[in-house]
């Protein structure tokens, strides 16, 4: 199954809807020194917002949401998200 991002272009928290990034600006020194945090997300199964690395963002890792009623596990391919298909 698959579904499209969106992307904001101003920081608008109560625009953030499920599949939504918004990409942030400059260099960022928060997370790994080679795979930084460069984007929030809006889980594409709940909508609980995020940090996303550059590695995630361009689809070379996947993501698991850390909300509390969601376990979505998915990816970037593209402009698409990607969910993991069921075991």
């Amino acid at each position: 199954m698959t579904a499209e991002l969106q992307f904001l272009e101003a920081w608008i928290p109560e625009k953030m809807e499920p599949g939504t990034v918004f990409l942030l600006e400059g260099p960022n020194s928060l997370g790994q020194g080679n795979n930084p945090f460069v984007a929030v997300l809006a889980c594409p199964g709940c909508g609980t917002v995020g940090l996303i690395t550059r590695r995630q963002l361009h689809g070379f890792e996947t993501m698991i949401c850390g909300g509390e009623c969601c376990s979505a596990e998915f990816g970037f391919d593209g402009d698409n998200i990607r969910y993991r298909s069921v075991q």
